[in-house]
């Protein structure tokens, strides 16, 4: 049913509803009522789908009232999964009730496959064909993704484990389509909206759970070129560009009108809005975000040319980037159009130096050094995305805290999409794959990632013949350790050997030392690290040396350490550890401890009845002091 319609009968229906009321003296006199009075009634939020299909089962005429197609199971659809409707046009015939069977069914297989996940993949990083089981799933994959986001939108500190991995598929899925619309991008021809949709698609797949969509970044383009019409009416009421209409691409040819835009960005964005280059923390990843730049109002060069770029052609100035070294540039021709031009008929902005206009020489200057006229020419989109690549995949490999390596890793996805025969970045790719241990679900599969990577670059370059030798060694020898592991480690805190741990897992702790906050995941009765890790952490300066139990810990600043039982106390004020890999342990936050899942009380069986006693002789005791 349109809208339309339906919001008009709507406005009549709570009249006639009470007029029918006052006459209705039993149930047999409910088929009698108008039917959109009886739509009315079964819309009105109090019935489930269940009753609704039991109404729909007593008599022809609810049946009518309860058609699949109508305004009822839409009524329950819409409550049910508000956020799905927005993929519906009011034009469009719709089976509801099969949208509705289609939509639980895939929820319930999103549930399924979740569940199984943690057991699965507790032991290591879920591996590369590891989500072939999503990959297969029928029906549509939006359904999927809505049961994965509600999963992750449950209130409270519960379901911790489902968040987790609801998380790392939502997270695969999009980032695959991601890059699928890249690749298809890749092959259009350029154009100047080019630049900025390419960014965009840099941005979504860095922060595929954040809502970001093109549409939405130029949306808030568009109105920032308003605010800049606005200024340019009162510098010239009758310029050209203030013609334009919206999606219109001309371009003004004279260099005084374009001069006069080019002011009236300058004024609008860094003195109005307050943009600026982001010297402070420039080596951010932030600053290359596109929907980022747009709420912090500041980047680097790339990012910073790329808006102000598309503000520009928006209102008819030709303005082209340039890939200028270690500082990206924008330039704006001075010359006659059709003839032979040279670098000194162009004037470069620095959209990061608040716009300011450049010659050769001071671009010279900006870098400290001379450069070659080709460097100063224009580049097209697929050398654009590459920059910004780049430098994602320079912080990636900056990067300390983040153990996952998740920016190294979407940075190399990113740049070997577009240049999938980069032999060194290969290389990179299969030694962090090795580190990290991302391996396939089954350890003697055929069809291992390290092992295609490693052959792709003997291909290409038989020179790397000992490197490609020496991960392909190490790759094999650890399918064959997995192929003799058997079981899991359990640890008893009851057995001897275990009678100096102290603590246990889910606690909430705090170090002496260095002050951070964390929560026991795992411990050993003594410390399990090699003789080199003990030298270099300086472990034999502890009154206790190694020969202590030590703690696998996670940190509230993203890490994971490794720590000694003598440097840890109680945190007497236990809160939320912001690490993102809680969930793969635990499956809630009870406010003074973690709750440990399924798979880490297989490995530490006893140990959550001793935090149940540590957490009532800890803070309870605080309780009752706090009392008196």
């Amino acid at each position: 049913m349109a809208a339309a319609a339906a919001d008009s009968a709507m406005e009549v229906v709570p009249a006639l509803a009470e007029e029918a009321a006052a006459e209705a003296v039993g149930p047999s006199c409910l088929v009698q009522l108008p039917g959109e009075v009886l739509e009315y009634i079964l819309c009105s939020g109090s019935l489930t789908a269940l009753d609704i299909g039991r109404v729909s089962s007593t008599c022809r005429r609810l049946r009518e009232v309860c058609q699949s197609s109508g305004q009822v199971w839409k009524e329950q659809f819409r409550v049910r999964w508000p956020s799905l409707m927005k993929h519906y046009s009011p034009t469009d015939y719709v089976n509801w009730l099969e949208e509705y069977k289609v939509r639980q069914k895939a929820g319930l297989e999103a549930r399924k496959i979740v569940a199984s996940f943690s057991k699965r993949f507790f032991s290591e990083h879920v591996p590369c064909n590891g989500f072939s089981d999503i990959e297969n799933l029928e029906g549509p994959e939006i359904f999927f993704e809505d049961e994965l986001v509600c999963i992750l939108n449950m209130e409270g500190r519960k379901a911790l484990t489902w968040k987790y991995y609801a998380k790392k598929i939502l997270y695969y899925l999009r980032q695959q389509k991601i890059l699928n619309n890249l690749k298809a991008f890749l092959q259009q021809p350029d154009d100047y909206e080019s630049y900025l949709e390419g960014a965009v698609y840099i941005d979504q797949y860095c922060n595929p759970l954040s809502d970001i969509s093109l549409r939405d970044i130029q949306a808030q383009i568009h109105s920032i070129v308003e605010l800049v019409c606005k200024t340019l009416r009162g510098i010239n009421s009758r310029h050209p560009s203030l013609a334009f209409k919206a999606g219109e691409s001309s371009m003004i040819t004279e260099i005084e009108l374009q001069s006069q835009v080019l002011d009236a960005i300058n004024y609008v964005l860094y003195d109005q809005l307050k943009f600026k280059g982001n010297r402070m923390d420039y080596y951010n990843a932030l600053n290359l975000y596109m929907h980022q730049v747009l709420i912090r109002r500041t980047g680097i060069p790339i990012s910073m040319s790329l808006l102000y770029l598309t503000i520009a052609r928006q209102l008819g100035v030709p303005l082209e980037p340039v890939n200028f070294p270690s500082h990206f540039l924008l330039r704006w021709c001075q010359g006659v159009e059709g003839a032979t031009l040279d670098i000194f008929d162009y004037i470069y902005i620095d959209a990061f130096g608040k716009g300011k206009q450049l010659t050769v020489k001071d671009c010279e200057y900006l870098i400290g050094q001379h450069v070659t006229a080709a460097l100063y020419g224009v580049v097209n989109v697929k050398k654009v995305l590459q920059r910004m690549v780049g430098n994602l995949l320079s912080l990636g490999k900056r990067e300390g805290i983040d153990q996952s390596y998740q920016l190294l890793r979407d940075s190399l996805d990113l740049y070997l999409a577009m240049y999938p025969d980069q032999v060194q970045l290969l290389l990179l790719q299969a030694r962090l794959y090795f580190h990290l241990g991302i391996w396939p679900e089954k350890s003697f599969c055929l069809v291992l990632k390290v092992l295609d990577i490693l052959q792709h670059i003997q291909t290409l370059d038989p020179g790397q013949h000992g490197a490609v030798g020496y991960l392909v060694q190490h790759t094999l020898e650890h399918i064959e350790r997995k192929k003799e592991e058997v079981g899991v480690e359990v640890k008893l805190r009851s057995e001897e050997k275990h009678r100096d741990v102290c603590y246990s897992i889910g606690l909430v702790m705090k170090h002496k030392r260095y002050g951070y906050n964390c929560v026991i995941y795992g411990w050993d009765p003594t410390c399990m690290m090699g003789h080199e890790w003990i030298r270099n952490m300086n472990v034999h300066s502890l009154p206790h040396g190694h020969h202590q139990p030590f703690y696998n810990v996670l940190v509230e600043d993203g890490s994971c350490r490794y720590a000694a039982q003598e440097n840890l106390e109680y945190n007497v004020e236990p809160q939320e550890i912001s690490h993102p890999d809680v969930g793969r342990y635990f499956s809630e936050f009870t406010g003074t401890h973690y709750i440990p899942n399924a798979e880490l009380e297989i490995r530490y069986p006893e140990d959550l009845e001793f935090v149940y006693e540590t957490v009532q002789n800890i803070y309870s005791a605080k309780k009752d002091n706090t009392a008196e």
